[in-house]
C-alpha cells in the first residue's frame, strides 16, 4: 500500500513566490501543492473545505496578518502544520510565530533544500527550523526579560506599528486589517506608552528607522 502524498497549501501575497515555490514542491517526490492563496482571509476559507497537511504562511500579507492565519489555522485544522517562509529573521519573530502555533520556521534567504526538508519534518511531527535560529531562540528563552523594546509590543500591536514604519495611514491600516480607524488609533496610543514615544510623529519616526533597519538586514 503507498503513502499518500504531503498535500502542502501556499499564502503568500506575491504571485512569483507562489509559483516558484509550487514548482519546487512539485518536482519533489511524495509532496502535492494542493492549492495557494494571496490573503489570509482566501486561504482559510479554501483550507476549510480541502484541509491540506501542510501550510506555507509567509507573516507579512498584504490585507491581514500571517501570525493571525497561524492562530486561526491551530484553531480551527490543528491536524494542518504550519511552516511560516517569511523575510524576518529577527528572532522574536520566531518566538512569535511558534507560539502562534507554527511548527516551522524558514527564512527567504535559506536554500530550497531547507524549504523541502522544513515540510517534510513538520509533515512527520517534528518541530524545524535552521541550527543557528534554533541556538538564538534557547539563548532568547534562557536570557529572561527583555527591556522596553519592540519585542515587547503584542503581535496586533507590531504588525500595526510594522505597516506605520512602512508608510501606512491609519485609515489603510484599518482596511488592511479589517478593524476600525479608532481601534488602530487605540493600538498606536498603546504602542506608544509601552515605547515611551511623546507624540504620534515620534512614533511614527521610529517605526519608519525600524523597518528600514530591518528592511536592510535582509
Amino acid at each position: 500500500m503507498t503513502t499518500p502524498d504531503t498535500r502542502v497549501f501556499i499564502v503568500d501575497d506575491h504571485p512569483l513566490v507562489r509559483e516558484w515555490l509550487s514548482n519546487l514542491l512539485q518536482q519533489c517526490a511524495s509532496l502535492t501543492v494542493c492549492g495557494q492563496a494571496e490573503t489570509a482571509v482566501d486561504g482559510l476559507a479554501a483550507m476549510r473545505l480541502n484541509p491540506p497537511d501542510v501550510a506555507i504562511v509567509d507573516l507579512s500579507l498584504q490585507r491581514s496578518s500571517g501570525l493571525d492565519l497561524i492562530k486561526d489555522l491551530a484553531e480551527q485544522l490543528p491536524a494542518t502544520q504550519v511552516v511560516v517562509l517569511s523575510m524576518h529573521e529577527e528572532i522574536f519573530y520566531v518566538e512569535r510565530a511558534f507560539r502562534a502555533g507554527a511548527k516551522g520556521y524558514v527564512t527567504k534567504r535559506e536554500s530550497t533544500e531547507q524549504i523541502v526538508e522544513a515540510v517534510r519534518e513538520v509533515a512527520a511531527g517534528r518541530i524545524y527550523a535552521s541550527r543557528p535560529m534554533l541556538g538564538r531562540l534557547a539563548q532568547r528563552i534562557t536570557a529572561g526579560s527583555v527591556k522596553a523594546s519592540v519585542e515587547n509590543l503584542s503581535d496586533r500591536e507590531l504588525d500595526v506599528y510594522s505597516r506605520l514604519g512602512s508608510g501606512h495611514s491609519t485609515r489603510r491600516i484599518s482596511e488592511d486589517i479589517n478593524v476600525s480607524i479608532k481601534t488602530v488609533q487605540a493600538y498606536c496610543a498603546r504602542i506608544k506608552d509601552k515605547l515611551g514615544y511623546s507624540d504620534g510623529p515620534e512614533l511614527v519616526r521610529d517605526a519608519v528607522r525600524w523597518v528600514d533597519r530591518r528592511d536592510r538586514s535582509v
